[in-house]
């Protein structure tokens, strides 16, 4: 798989704090972040990630590029919203993080999400996409919030500008119920590293479930085998809890019958006796009255001599 070194550049403006995306755009954004980077590292285990902001005052570098998941989760945390976006200043810093990176056989990519007004201009755009593109760097956008057609415009003119052998891509998603996340896994930006649709998106409703690329659960083992064998054994547990709901639904209706005797003579006879075979045993061991003769003969005998003396 391709050895890449990628950059991701979030957007913590104030704008990031609408919930028309689940459950907000920032939080969208922190999910599909987890994403890119196990797709960039899954594909390959050189390639590393960095993170960082373009809100508030200015553009700040979160992580530098890594292959430890925890500091991004970090930064991630350590990231407040306010202010509003800086694009350009925020892809220039980004490409010098890039510079600088210690595998210098990674080809380089900036993954942009921006959910804001961008306050740049048309010409400054295209000035800095063939500056990038001089430089062999991909740039990606993942477009979502305001999609103004004046946003959209600037975003088109740039990725046109900058398209190279190694592809930029321009992912315009619009709010849905859909988790960004999700839409994200069937664009070409993460397609392009075998990541497969997670299912419910653009692809799964055409075969009708079959949106996971061919892969069962919608999870291709080879990239994320430890997510596919959660899957599995989550079906397979569920399945265990239906069919032993099924077989607890059937049991009482089988074993009714099963523990009752059947007889076909009244439990009691004409004389309120108990009738069948186990009131004849009874009838037939009775010695109780012979005993009971013989002890009353020995206890008149004691009498007896009680009263002699």
């Amino acid at each position: 798989m391709v050895l890449e070194a990628t950059m991701i550049v979030v957007d913590n403006s104030e704008s990031s704090r609408n919930g028309d995306y689940v459950p907000s755009r920032w939080e969208a954004q922190s999910d599909a972040v987890n994403l890119i980077f196990s797709a960039k590292t899954q594909a390959n285990p050189e390639s590393s990630v960095g993170l960082m902001s373009m809100g508030g005052k200015g553009p700040e570098v979160l992580v530098t590029l890594t292959t430890d998941f925890g500091k991004i989760l970090d930064g991630i945390h350590r990231t407040k919203i306010r202010g509003s976006t800086h694009l350009a200043t925020g892809i220039q810093i980004a490409g010098l993080a890039l510079k600088h990176r210690q595998n210098k056989s990674q080809r380089q990519r900036i993954i942009v999400f921006t959910c804001s007004r961008i306050a740049e201009n048309e010409k400054d755009l295209v000035k800095l996409a063939k500056r990038m593109k001089k430089n062999n760097i991909s740039i990606d956008f993942v477009a979502f919030g305001d999609l103004e057609p004046e946003n959209t415009k600037k975003l088109e003119v740039f990725n046109e500008n900058i398209k190279g052998g190694d592809g930029s891509h321009l992912a315009i998603i619009p709010p849905g119920p859909s988790l960004l996340s999700d839409t994200l896994v069937t664009t070409p930006i993460l397609s392009a590293d075998g990541v497969a649709p997670r299912g419910g998106a653009e692809e799964g409703g055409a075969d009708g479930g079959g949106g996971g690329g061919g892969f069962e659960f919608g999870v291709d083992p080879s990239t994320d085998p430890e997510l596919a064998l959660a899957l599995r054994m989550s079906m397979e547990e569920e399945k265990a809890r239906q069919e032993k709901e099924d077989k607890s639904k059937e049991a009482p209706k089988g074993e009714s019958l099963e523990g009752i005797p059947e007889e076909n003579q009244p439990l009691l006879d004409g004389q309120g006796e108990a009738s069948g075979s186990g009131g004849d045993k009874m009838d037939e061991d009775k010695p109780e009255p012979t005993e009971g003769k013989e002890e009353k003969k020995e206890g008149g005998g004691d009498g007896d001599k009680m009263d002699t003396a």
